[in-house]
């Protein structure tokens, strides 16, 4: 009995969050994979994910990042939910109020933060919300910086954080500060007051007007209107030609 917890060796809590280890995780990936029928070298194609990083996820030996987790859901089909829903659980379609209690969330340990996974059991949701511990403290390199499409929230519910862009920008959120984002930048978050920050995140999937914006052609100035281009007059010697053919 641990004196702390109150609590036998190898149990939870209560109180305490569901928590999918990679083992686990890994073990539903290589199943959603099979299912298809896909080799490693397959998937890797098809959702941008190395091979190495793939075979590692697999065997429990790799914590994804988020980047490279939806690139994986997107190339198996697979509303990710499948993968954080509780051990016997299946998500359904969202035909009514999904509630997730305090604490009951699923959680994952990312590569820079612990991701508790909200309303895992409704599938097809449009967004994906989080609560989570962001546990980096530093970026380590290029590749920390996480991209994948649609847009991002973030709001500090305790500590800062500072939130680097691949374009050199820092923005720095304290308690109560919130963010919103393209989530195609390169991103990464990482955690600068003394206890380890906790936010609340929410992305999205591209949206109509991203989607527009993004495939618009270029046209000039953000802003400004193009004039209509005049038709051209035509020479008053050709003019007075065509006149003299249509008298004849």
């Amino acid at each position: 009995m641990n004196p702390h917890t109150g609590t036998k060796p190898g149990t939870r809590p209560k109180d305490e969050a569901p928590t999918l280890d990679r083992t686990t995780f890994g073990h539903r990936l290589r199943a959603a994979r099979k299912r298809f029928g896909w080799t490693l070298a397959q998937l890797a194609e098809r959702s941008g994910v190395s091979i190495t990083t793939i075979s590692r996820a697999e065997r429990g030996q790799l914590a994804l990042g988020y980047e490279n987790f939806t690139a994986l859901g997107r190339a198996l089909e697979m509303d990710m939910n499948a993968m954080f829903a509780g051990a016997g659980v299946k998500p359904a379609q969202l035909d009514g109020p999904v509630v997730t209690r305090a604490g009951k969330g699923v959680v994952y340990r990312g590569l820079s933060i612990a991701y508790e996974f909200l309303g895992t059991t409704a599938a097809g949701k449009q967004m994906s919300p989080i609560v989570g511990t962001v546990h980096a403290r530093r970026i380590h390199g290029p590749e920390d910086f996480v991209r994948h499409s649609g847009e991002e929230f973030a709001y500090v519910l305790s500590g800062e954080i500072e939130v680097h862009f691949d374009n050199g920008e820092v923005v720095h959120l304290a308690r109560g500060d919130s963010l919103y984002f393209d989530s195609r930048m390169g991103h990464a978050y990482v955690s600068v007051s003394r206890q380890l920050a906790k936010i609340v995140g929410m992305t999205t999937a591209e949206s109509g007007h991203m989607r527009s914006a993004r495939e618009a052609p270029a046209s000039g100035p953000v802003g400004k209107v193009l004039p209509k281009p005049r038709p051209k007059s035509r020479p008053a010697a050709v003019a007075k030609k065509a006149a003299r053919g249509r008298g004849a």
